[in-house]
C-alpha cells in the first residue's frame, strides 16, 4: 500500500495517508462547495498526523457531527473526521492537499449534500 504525504499550503498542518486512491467525492453542501474539496475516505489507522493536534484548527457546522480540520495560518482545509453511516470512525482526506495524486485521473463521485 502506498503512503502519501499531504499538507496545507504553508505546511504547518501535515499528514501521511496510506491507500490507493482512484476516486474522490465532490459534495455541493454549503461548506464543501465553497472550499472545493475532493474527498477520499479512509480509516484512522491509515491516517497519521505529523502536526500536533493542538496546532490544527477545527470547524463544526450543521449537525456538529464532522470535525473539519484546517490550518489557522493559511486557511487550507486538509481533512475531516467523524463517524461514518456504518457507525465506524472515518477520516475524509482532501486529496487536493496530496501533491502526488493525479487529480485529473480520479473518478469523481458527486454527492448532493445540499439536500442533507
Amino acid at each position: 500500500m502506498t503512503t502519501h504525504a499531504g499538507s496545507c499550503h504553508c505546511g504547518k498542518v501535515a499528514f501521511d495517508v496510506e491507500g490507493e486512491f482512484s476516486s474522490a467525492m465532490v459534495c455541493n453542501c454549503s461548506y464543501c462547495r465553497r472550499a472545493g474539496h475532493m474527498l477520499a475516505f479512509t480509516t484512522p489507522d491509515r491516517f497519521r498526523m505529523k502536526t500536533p493536534q493542538k496546532d490544527v484548527s477545527t470547524y463544526l457546522f450543521n449537525k456538529q457531527a464532522i470535525n473539519h480540520y484546517f490550518c489557522a495560518n493559511c486557511g487550507i482545509a486538509t481533512h475531516g473526521g467523524g463517524v461514518a453511516p456504518d457507525g465506524k470512525q472515518m477520516v475524509a482526506v482532501n486529496l487536493r492537499c496530496v501533491p502526488d495524486i493525479d487529480l485529473d485521473a480520479l473518478k469523481i463521485d458527486k454527492v448532493d449534500g445540499a439536500k442533507f
